[in-house]
């Protein structure tokens, strides 16, 4: 049966010998049959969790000209605030120096953060800076328990992340007025591995799609986060762990802004994407759930073709520009134009097919039975 809910695990019960077996069984099934659940009891303080929040929300009530102060454009690592269309964000990283003239142009993406002035925020670095480093703990602990529970060994994914791995997080703000209202993320799979969202605010909004197309919604759980597999390990485990549809709706007017603070945890960006030996029998698994509910497989995100780039940091840099095109145009404008010279290619292509296509008598189509799925 299509998920109807999402599963919430007990992050203690894999740190007792007397209960690891049971959590591994329902972390794999949660792996094969949903790709979003709910942890508890992750090893970090509530406390944490509430300053985090409160500094996140906090962070938005600076005048507009300090924000833009660390705008994103300022530097080539795409981290940074940031206007998207209705929604405000600031992108973060666990700390790095920036790159050195010899190493490859995507470790642009490993830098030091623009922090807001201290005298602004005086507690905001320190307390974002110890959940970077708590949360990094965590992802890589949760990562272990993910093989185990595929019946690979603790260490499987080790090969994929760096001695000093950079993962991000992201502090988002979603407006409850104007012309932003109830628009929030389209329909998307997250990238990477896994991620781990810290719902700030009391909004509902964050719904997950099952295999039958039906919206689940995953309202916000005090201490808890929401973790969503991304389509990295998807690719890696050759679809075995689902990578799952989401989206966000934003609040309507009236109702207050709906705060966010997703962390991402970060895959080296020399690494290559390649299927892993996954056990049989659990390919095997997932199939029958694909089979029995009438799903299919996406095509997989482009930044996990493979033999399509010879190292993941070029193609998340190629994604980044295209994500932040003004970013692009100030420090990639090369890549910039290959983007969109490959974006023109690929529109003058589609509509020579839609040409090529015998016209049929309008009259005749029925008229479709649904609306089409917003594009993130």
């Amino acid at each position: 049966m299509a998920f109807t809910e999402i599963p919430v695990l007990d992050l203690s019960e894999a740190r007792s010998e007397n209960t690891k077996a049971d959590f591994l069984l329902k972390l794999r099934d949660a792996l094969l049959n949903v790709g979003f659940l709910y942890i508890k009891n992750a090893g970090i303080d509530q406390e944490l969790y509430d300053r985090v929040c409160e500094a996140g929300i906090g962070f938005f009530d600076l005048p507009d000209e300090e924000k833009l102060q660390i705008e994103m454009k300022n530097k080539a690592s795409f981290l940074g605030y940031s206007r998207a269309d209705w929604r405000e964000q600031l992108d973060l990283s666990t700390p790095h120096p920036l790159r050195k003239d010899t190493d490859p142009l995507y470790h642009n993406l490993l830098a030091p953060n623009q922090w807001p002035r201290q005298e602004s925020l005086p507690s905001f670095r320190d307390t974002l800076e110890e959940y970077m480093r708590q949360m990094s703990e965590v992802s890589m602990f949760f990562m272990s328990l993910i093989a185990e529970s595929l019946d690979l060994p603790p260490t499987a994914f080790d090969d994929f992340f760096d001695a000093d791995q950079q993962h991000k997080l992201k502090i988002v703000k979603y407006p409850d007025g104007g012309e932003g209202a109830g628009q929030g993320v389209g329909p998307h799979k997250d990238s990477m591995l896994t991620s781990y969202l810290l719902q700030a605010s009391p909004h509902r909004g964050l719904q997950a799609q099952n295999t039958k197309g039906e919206w689940i919604d995953c309202p916000p759980i005090r201490g808890t986060l929401v973790v969503a597999i991304g389509q990295g390990l998807e690719a890696l485990t050759g679809g075995v762990c689902a990578s799952t549809t989401h989206r966000v709706i934003s609040p309507k007017a009236g109702e207050g802004a709906r705060f966010s603070i997703p962390f991402f945890q970060g895959v080296s960006y020399d690494a290559k994407f390649e299927s892993m030996d996954v056990p049989d029998h659990l390919r095997a698994l997932r199939k029958d759930v694909l089979d029995r509910e009438g799903g299919r497989r996406d095509d997989v995100e482009f930044t996990f073709v493979k033999g399509k780039w010879s190292h993941l940091g070029e193609a998340t840099l190629m994604n980044r520009i295209k994500s932040h095109p003004d970013v692009g145009e100030r420090w990639y404008p090369t890549l910039l134009q290959q983007i969109r010279q490959q974006q023109a290619d690929e529109a003058a292509a589609k509509q020579q097919d839609v040409s090529s296509v015998p016209q049929v008598d309008s009259a005749s189509i029925p008229p479709a039975s649904g609306q089409p799925i917003e594009a993130h």
